[in-house]
Order: structure tokens, then C-alpha cells, then sequence
């Protein structure tokens, strides 16, 4: 970190608190942004009050072929590729301009994120080295993740083909409802 100028060193903590804020880990603070180790620490548990979780990051592309995280997926490709290609933007501000874009598109849905930060992150990754790519929708024409080398000439998105358990996992609990009585003076 010496040599480095007061703006640059302002930008990497500026990025390492959107990171943390949108809940990356520690590993993406680190390969994204030249601080040390102890000031990511310390811009973690400022951020959102707690150590880092620890432990290895997931390494299987596997996890992005499953019905609803491959949907996920594909629609942050999609937003990703689009601030990619149009803008002037670097990878990882395209990365958390995508996610961003993507949480607001889960939230008007009234949905649950299944994308993480940092699996988005991982996704690209996994994308610039070759292992992932996107697959046109034989059915509806869409364009999904699919693992690079997999024949994509009669591939079916998750949406057009979805498993029969799709949307039958774990029920919402209904919110208790408190009454409050109204006191007249």
C-alpha cells in the first residue's frame, strides 16, 4: 500500500463498504481492492458490526445449474453483460451496478435473493475463465447460464422445463399480527 495516493486509497474504502454492505466476503474485499488485510477487517466489523464469516468460498459451477439459482443467475448475466457492453464501466463496478439492479428487480417482485455479492462475483469469475456461458432457450428464446463445454443446441431454460418440486420448498410463516387498542383521554 505504499505509493499509493489519498484518492486511490479513498476509492478502495469507498468500495470496500458497498462490498460489505452488500454482504461480500472477505476473499472479494481482498482480490478487489489494495487494502490490508486489517483495514478490511476493521471496515467489516465497522460496517456491519460483527467479524467476517470464515471458511473457503464455494468453487463449483454446479451450484448455477440448479432451477431457481440458474434463473437468478441468468438475470444478473443479463444486467452484468448489459453495464459491460454499454458502459464504461470497470468488472466490478458493472459487478455491483448489476447486483444492485438485480436486489431491486428481487425486491418489486416481493421475492428472496438467491444471488449472493459474492457468488455474483464468483459467477463472473467463473464466466471470464471459461467454465460458464450463456445458452439460448430452444422454447422461449431467453438466454440462461449453462456450463461452457455442454451441448446447447436443444437446451431448455428451467423456466420452460421446470422440476415438478419447483416453488413446493419451505412455506412462509404467516407475520403475527399485533392489535393495539386505542386509548381515548
Amino acid at each position: 500500500m505504499k505509493n499509493k495516493s489519498v484518492i486511490e486509497e479513498a476509492e478502495d474504502i469507498r468500495l470496500a463498504v458497498e462490498m460489505v454492505s452488500l454482504g461480500a466476503r472477505m476473499q472479494m474485499l481482498e482480490a478487489e481492492t489494495q487494502l490490508s488485510r486489517e483495514r478490511l477487517l476493521k471496515i467489516y466489523k465497522e460496517v456491519r458490526g460483527m467479524s467476517p464469516p470464515k471458511g473457503m468460498l464455494p468453487f463449483s459451477t454446479d451450484w448455477f445449474m440448479a432451477w431457481q439459482p440458474n434463473v437468478h443467475s441468468s438475470l444478473f448475466m443479463a444486467y452484468f453483460s448489459y453495464f459491460k457492453s454499454r458502459a464504461t464501466l470497470g468488472n466490478l463496478d458493472s459487478i455491483l451496478k448489476a447486483y444492485n439492479l438485480y436486489l431491486d428487480h428481487i425486491e418489486t417482485e416481493k421475492m428472496e435473493p438467491v444471488l449472493s455479492i459474492t457468488r455474483a462475483w464468483t459467477l463472473v469469475r467463473f464466466f471470464d475463465a471459461d467454465l460458464l456461458h450463456m445458452a439460448a432457450c430452444t422454447s422461449c428464446g431467453g438466454k440462461y447460464v449453462a456450463h461452457a463445454y455442454d451441448p446447447t443446441h436443444e437446451y431448455v431454460c428451467g423456466l420452460c422445463n421446470m422440476p415438478s418440486r419447483a416453488g413446493k420448498g419451505k412455506k412462509k410463516r404467516p407475520v403475527a399480527r399485533t392489535t393495539r387498542k386505542m386509548v381515548t383521554a
